[in-house]
């Protein structure tokens, strides 16, 4: 609010400036010119207006999720409310002795200053988030569905500012049993302890609605230690993204959606990945012909590579990639299996020997998927979804993996912007059920976009 109380006022001495020295739009008589210390009083009154407004619209309310588009438009809501309401009261007050004008060119600087600040406040809050300064530190109470629908949340959106500490669980499979980053930390009973061991925050409790008895020593636990505990109803596991809500006769109905793309969704998506792979192909074909030039010329062996994945609802295809390894990379994989660094079913090596020259230079920057756009125009893959694996890799999904084949997978992904190889399978798979529940044409905007700058830098690539 104080920020906001001295941008206000030096958005109103820019508005004399404009007005009184540089005259826009009119010119000032100068019988009529006013210092600017007689508008003291109405810039007093036109800050503490704002600041009322602005506070009855909860602006200065602490929000873990900042959006520059809802604090850009509670500004010049609030910034509109305040200025009509000082123009009527200059004119009633003294009517041919001020100029209303000013009070417009205020409005739009204190748009502008405000805007700028709250911007540039969210960037910085996002970068320090991001690297763990003010974060929130989460225990889970709880590993099923809801419990891994709030760690889709978290990966997918470290800006938020939350830090999963781990889980506790009284299954004996779950209490011991990691998911990607989060560490599993044993049965409900070691919660008294964790609360003091692992300095928590917040206490999240996603145990199902029968559990009421222990939910109740819980929160009462953690009234305690006086740490805060939020309850994350069930509703019988389903996320609102996942329900269907319809009506029979008047008689409401609750549903459940298998995926957020589908009917008009699907085509719309279906009808951008055609359109951009076929410009694409055009576009980039001189450069994926040097790409297949150089590949030949290093290394015997086709300049393609065509391997068998899996993609939507199990049904396998032929990817196609660049050749980046030698021709007999898949017969040498066997015997590389003890310097596997991924998690799960994934088979990666950081420095794979297999790799050719030209193989590190396009893996770096991902030009050996380039020839997936042909996927893309086929219908097998997507621009934006999850990765596809191959089918040995599939057979080892656990249940909840298996929602990644819900969806065409694509070629880039919110894996793909959130850190790329360095992510664990687990947290994949998190992030990849978060898009799925929570697809937009905006959400694939927004990750496309996100994935220019890590295919420049090569970041997470290998």
């Amino acid at each position: 609010m104080a920020t906001d109380a001295v941008l206000i006022n030096v958005a109103f001495a820019l508005a004399y400036y404009v007005r009184y020295s540089l005259q826009w739009l009119r010119a000032v008589d100068p019988a009529n010119n006013v210092p600017y210390t007689a508008f003291l009083p109405f810039i007093l009154a036109l800050t503490m207006l704002l600041l009322i407004v602005f506070r009855q619209k909860r602006f200065y309310r602490p929000k873990r999720r900042l959006s520059a588009l809802d604090e850009l438009s509670t500004i010049f809501d609030g910034t509109t409310t305040g200025i009509v309401i000082m123009i009527v009261l200059v004119f009633v007050y003294r009517p041919t002795f001020y100029s209303r004008i000013i009070f417009l060119y205020a409005g739009l600087f204190i748009v502008l200053l405000l805007g700028a600040g709250r911007v540039l406040k969210i960037a910085a809050l996002n970068r320090w988030r991001k690297q763990g300064i003010g974060v929130a530190r989460l225990l889970i109470v709880g590993a099923g569905e809801m419990a891994r629908t709030l760690m889709r949340a978290v990966v997918a959106n470290p800006e938020l500012g939350y830090q999963i500490v781990g889980f506790v669980d009284d299954d004996s499979f779950k209490g011991q049993t990691d998911i990607g980053r989060f560490e599993a930390l044993g049965p409900v009973d070691n919660l008294s302890t964790l609360l003091q061991d692992k300095d928590i925050d917040e206490v999240i409790i996603t145990l199902p609605w029968q559990y009421h008895r222990k939910i109740m020593s819980i929160t009462t636990i953690c009234e305690r230690e006086q740490i805060r505990a939020r309850i994350v109803p069930d509703m019988f596991q389903m996320t609102l993204a996942r329900m269907d809500i319809a009506e029979v006769a008047g008689i409401p109905m609750i549903g459940t959606k298998h995926s957020a793309i589908s009917g008009f969704d699907s085509m719309l998506k279906r009808a951008i990945d055609f359109t951009v792979a076929l410009l694409g192909l055009i576009a980039l074909s001189p450069l994926m012909a040097l790409i297949a030039l150089a590949i030949k010329l290093e290394s015997p062996g086709p300049a393609l590579f065509k391997q068998e994945r899996v993609g939507k609802n199990g049904k396998h295809f032929g990817i196609y990639k660049f050749r980046s390894m030698v021709a007999d990379a898949e017969q040498q994989k066997a015997g590389l299996e003890q310097l596997n660094e991924a998690d799960g079913p994934l088979f990666k090596i950081k420095d794979d020997p297999r790799r050719t020259g030209v193989g590190r230079l396009l893996r770096k920057f991902s030009l050996d998927e380039l020839p997936q756009l042909y996927n893309v125009l086929r219908g097998d893959m997507s621009l934006v979804g999850p990765r596809p694996n191959i089918p040995a890799e599939v057979e080892r999904y656990q249940a909840w993996h298996k929602r990644r084949l819900d969806v065409v997978p694509g070629i880039t992904g919110l894996w793909a912007v959130s850190g790329r190889s360095d992510l664990t399978f687990d947290e994949m798979t998190l992030l990849d059920i978060y898009y799925i529940e929570n697809w937009s044409p905006a959400m694939d905007l927004k990750i496309t976009l996100r994935t220019i700058p890590k295919v420049i830098t090569g970041a997470g690539a290998y």
